[in-house]
């Protein structure tokens, strides 16, 4: 008999298209990558890859393999959605990969919902931006929360993913406590704003081409002072005076001492975030339970996201 995790392993090296590359996609070593791959050729009985000292491909009987792999998981998963919709109680483990300021803010909140399911564990895991599908995708995560900056509608990935969405985050300006925009009765102009130092993510980041666009219109970006992975520390800067930043308005749910922050004019990039899932297990109630318990905590997360903007627009500081 296959085996199901071999299978798995089989449908991302077909993804991939290296041992490498598919053991880093699921944190294996590539020895044992390779060994389940050889364990899988003797439970299927035919050779599954073409090996060389050097390199590794599908032969033609991997590639039908593959193709039936992806179907194969889909239709287990989801007869198991069936089987456990049909007790109606949310039982077992759920993983949910989020981005960093998606686990900081909902974390707390998921967590105290689902303490009253006494059956359920969940297992709540930050990933890097951007590796939270590919997780969903290959069923290391059940959950992912992801977020766009496209403004377009989110890839299904042929319907095989649904996607929730949870919440609008805008951008807004952070400065020092001390700095002149932390006035309230004064006009954030980002002409004016040309000159400062900036301190933003690394060229390549969402974030990063978001505070890009907004500065666009005057000009464009000048040079960051600083470029730092990861909003937290660059609102810690921030507040050190070593610079302003434009930020995700989640980014501010986890506390900012010694800051100000003012809404950006109108038209400000956004990011939608959403709970990305796999249609196949939507009917299990672990992972409706769990999607109910998101829906609820962003409800609070917008809730405190309005009550920052509202601050916001009137230059609210938080001395610290």
């Amino acid at each position: 008999m296959l085996d199901l995790r071999r299978l798995q392993i089989l449908k991302e090296f077909a993804d991939q298209g290296t041992i490498a590359a598919t053991a880093k996609a699921l944190g294996y070593t590539p020895s044992a990558v390779s060994q389940q791959l050889s364990a899988l050729e003797r439970e299927a009985g035919i050779a599954l890859l073409d090996r060389t000292a050097r390199s590794a491909e599908l032969t033609d009987g991997g590639r039908l393999l593959a193709v039936h792999a992806d179907q194969i998981l889909a239709m287990v998963e989801a007869a198991e959605s069936v089987l456990a919709a049909q007790s109606g109680v949310a039982l077992g483990r759920v993983t949910v990969a989020a981005f960093p300021t998606a686990a900081v803010a909902f974390a707390p909140l998921l967590a105290q919902s689902l303490r009253a399911h006494e059956g359920m564990q969940l297992v709540l895991r930050q990933t890097m931006e951007g590796t939270g599908s590919r997780q969903v995708g290959t069923g290391e995560a059940d959950i992912a929360l992801v977020d766009d900056w496209s403004g377009r509608r989110p890839d299904s990935g042929a319907g095989k993913l649904r996607h929730f969405h949870l919440l609008h985050d805008p951008m807004v300006l952070a400065v020092p406590a001390d700095h002149p925009l932390a006035d309230p009765n004064r006009p954030v102009d980002l002409h004016g704003l040309r000159d400062e130092a900036w301190i933003a993510a690394p060229h390549g980041e969402p974030s990063r081409a978001a505070t890009d666009r907004l500065l666009d219109d005057v000009g464009g970006a000048p040079a960051a002072a600083w470029e730092f992975e990861g909003p937290g520390t660059i609102l810690s800067l921030v507040a050190r005076g070593i610079g302003i930043a434009a930020v995700p308005a989640l980014a501010l749910t986890a506390g900012a001492p010694g800051l100000a922050f003012r809404r950006l004019p109108h038209g400000v990039p956004a990011r939608e975030i959403y709970a990305l899932v796999r249609a196949t297990s939507i009917r299990r109630p672990a992972i409706t339970v769990t999607l109910r318990a998101l829906d609820a905590a962003a409800a609070e997360v917008r809730s405190t996201l309005g009550d920052t903007l509202r601050r916001a627009a009137d230059g609210a500081v938080d001395p610290g």
